[in-house]
C-alpha cells in the first residue's frame, strides 16, 4: 500500500518533542496555517509553510488537500483492556443500584467474570473480537493503542491473550500500531485466595519468562486486598530485573501509595490516580513517571475523577486514555474522553491534545517515533471535519476526526 503522501492546506496543531511535557509546556502547540505535509515511505519529511516544502514528482504521492481543516497527530490509547471473552452487563446494572466494584468482586463477579469467560474463548474469537475493537478505535483517530492480559490468571491463558494480541499487532493490513503489556497480576486468582505470595511466586517462575518477548510492559493492580505495597514491590522489581518495563494500576480505589512505588521504581506510567496523594504527585513528577488519567472510568463508576489539575500545576506530564474493559469502563470513547477532561477535570483542550498525543506516546515509551507531527517521526496523523481544534469538547462526545492515516498508510478517509 502506497505511504507516499502530501497534504496541502492544513491548519496543523501539534505538540512538538520527543519526550512528554509536563506542567505548563502541556498547553504549548505549534500551530501552523496553511500548512504542507510531506510524507515518505511512512515518515515525516517536511511539516511547514507551503513556500519551504521541498519539490517532489507528485505522480509519485497521494495527495490530500485539507482545505483548512485542523490536521491532528493520531491519538494515542495508552491503557487499555481490549482483549477479553464475554461480557458483563449484569454488574454494570449492579453498579447502577448501588453495587460497589469491590463488592461485586467479592461475589465472585468483576475480573473473575472476564477472567472465566476468557479461558474458555478460542483464541480465533478473542482476536475476531478485538479486532472489531480496533477496527472502531481507528475510526475515531487512534493510530497507536496499548493492549493488555490479565485475564487468564494463569500461564497458558495469559500467553494466549499475549499472543492473540502479537498477531493482531503483525497483520500485514492493520490499522494501528499495537503495544503489549502483560497484566498477569490484575487479581489474585479464586484458587490462590489467601496466598498472595504464592501467586506472586507462580508469576516470577513462570508467567514472566513465559511472557518475555511477548510484552514490552509489565503491569499491575496495586489496590488494598489485591496486591499490596510491599507485594507489588517485590512482583515488580522482578518484573523489572526480567526486562520487561513497567505501569502500575495505582491508587483507584484507595490511597495505598501505589503512585509512589510507581515513582520509586522508575515506571513509565502510573495509571487511574483518582485518590493519589499529594507525596505521590510530587514523587511522579521527580521521577517523570507519565500520569495515565481514565476519565471514562469514573464515570461509569459514578468516582471523583482524578486530579488533572493538581497534576499539571505540580510539573507532572499527564496522558489520557479510555481504559476500555469488560467491567468499570465499557467505552473506548475517544470523544467522550475528550469532553469528560474539559469539562470535570478543568484541562484546556490544549492539553488535553498533548495528553492524547505526544503524552500518551511517553505513556508507551515511543515518543521519539510518534505522538507529534514534525520532521523523522511516523506519520500517525488525523483530518478533522473542522477548521477549529476547540471543536472537539465543544461537539461534545462526537466524531470530529475525517481522516485517518496511521504509518502512512490512509486508513480512514
Amino acid at each position: 500500500m502506497r505511504r507516499n503522501l502530501i497534504i496541502k492546506n492544513a491548519f496543523v496543531v501539534t505538540p512538538i518533542g520527543k519526550e512528554a511535557k509536563k506542567g505548563k509546556e502541556m498547553s504549548i502547540l505549534k500551530k501552523i496555517e496553511n500548512a504542507v505535509i510531506v510524507v515518505k515511505d511512512g515518515t515525516i519529511l517536511y511539516c511547514g509553510d507551503a513556500f519551504g516544502a521541498p519539490a517532489v514528482e507528485e505522480n509519485d504521492y497521494t495527495v490530500f488537500d485539507a482545505e483548512g481543516r485542523v490536521v491532528l497527530p493520531g491519538f494515542v490509547d495508552s491503557h487499555t483492556h481490549l482483549i477479553f471473552g464475554g461480557y458483563r452487563p449484569d454488574e454494570f446494572e449492579w453498579r447502577l443500584k448501588g453495587d460497589s466494584y469491590m463488592s461485586i468482586m467479592e461475589r465472585g463477579g468483576g475480573i473473575q467474570s472476564t477472567v472465566n469467560a476468557t479461558k474458555e474463548c478460542p483464541e480465533g474469537e478473542l482476536t475476531e473480537k478485538a479486532q472489531w475493537f480496533i477496527d472502531r478505535m481507528s475510526e475515531m483517530g487512534v493510530t497507536t493503542v496499548e493492549a493488555k492480559s490479565g485475564y487468564g490468571l494463569d500461564a497458558a491463558t495469559e500467553i494466549k491473550m499475549l499472543d492473540v494480541i502479537k498477531a493482531l499487532s503483525e497483520k500485514e493490513d492493520q490499522k494501528l500500531r499495537i503495544i503489549s503489556t502483560f497484566l498477569g497480576a490484575h487479581a489474585v486468582p479464586k484458587e490462590y485466595k489467601g496466598m498472595t505470595d504464592e501467586y506472586i511466586d507462580l508469576m516470577i517462575r513462570e508467567m514472566l519468562p513465559a511472557a518475555k518477548g511477548k510484552a514490552t510492559f509489565c503491569d499491575i493492580f496495586t489496590e488494598k486486598n489485591v496486591f499490596e505495597i510491599e507485594e507489588s514491590r517485590r512482583f515488580m522489581q522482578a518484573a523489572k530485573d526480567a526486562g520487561f518495563k513497567l505501569k502500575f494500576h495505582a491508587d483507584e480505589i484507595v490511597t495505598l501509595g501505589g503512585a509512589e512505588l510507581a515513582a520509586d521504581l522508575g515506571a513509565v506510567s502510573a495509571d487511574h490516580l483518582l485518590h493519589v496523594s499529594d507525596n505521590g504527585i510530587k514523587k511522579m513528577a521527580e521521577s517523570g513517571t507519565v500520569a495515565t488519567l481514565l476519565p471514562l472510568t469514573a464515570f461509569a463508576l459514578r468516582e471523583p475523577y482524578a486530579p488533572a489539575r493538581k497534576f499539571i500545576d505540580s510539573g507532572c506530564a499527564v496522558a489520557l486514555a479510555t481504559d476500555l474493559n469488560p467491567g468499570s469502563c465499557f467505552s473506548g470513547s475517544i470523544p467522550l474522553t475528550i469532553a469528560l477532561a474539559c469539562i470535570y477535570m478543568n484541562m484546556s483542550i490544549e492539553e488535553v491534545i498533548t495528553a492524547l498525543t505526544l503524552n500518551g506516546a511517553a505513556a508507551l515509551d515511543i515518543a521519539s517515533e510518534t505522538g507529534s507531527i514534525e520532521v523523522g517521526k511516523t506519520a500517525d496523523i488525523l483530518i478533522l471535519e473542522f477548521d477549529n481544534y476547540k471543536m472537539l469538547p465543544y461537539y461534545i462526545g462526537m466524531n470530529c476526526v475525517k481522516t485517518v492515516i496511521s504509518n502512512g498508510r490512509i486508513v480512514k478517509e
